[in-house]
C-alpha cells in the first residue's frame, strides 16, 4: 500500500465498500467525497493499476459495464493499512 496514491487508496476504499460497483457509481462515490468532477482519464487508469498490481479483480458485467471488487491481497492490504493508521489515530 505504500506505493499508492492516495486516489488508489480511496478507490479501494469505495470498491471494499460497495457491493461489484461498476466504474460509474465508483466515479460518483468519489465525486462526492472530493466535491468535484472525476474525469474518466483519471479513474480508469488507476483502477487498472490497482487490478495491475493484483488488489482489484475486474469483471464484466454486459459489453458496457464492467466491475470491481477487492482480491483476497486487496483486502488484506487494506487491512493491513487500518491497523497501521490505529497505532496513529485513536478516535
Amino acid at each position: 500500500m505504500y506505493d499508492l496514491t492516495g486516489f488508489q487508496r480511496d478507490l479501494l476504499y469505495v470498491i471494499a465498500g460497495e457491493d461489484e460497483p461498476h466504474g460509474l457509481a465508483i466515479k460518483e462515490e468519489l465525486e462526492q467525497y472530493y466535491e468535484k468532477e472525476i474525469h474518466h482519464g483519471r479513474l480508469y487508469p488507476n483502477l487498472d493499476t490497482l487490478v495491475d498490481k493484483g488488489l482489484v479483480e475486474k469483471g464484466r458485467r454486459d459489453r458496457r459495464t464492467n466491475f470491481y471488487t477487492l482480491t483476497r491481497r486487496g483486502r488484506r492490504e487494506l487491512e493491513a493499512r487500518r491497523d497501521w493508521e490505529a497505532q496513529y489515530v485513536d478516535l
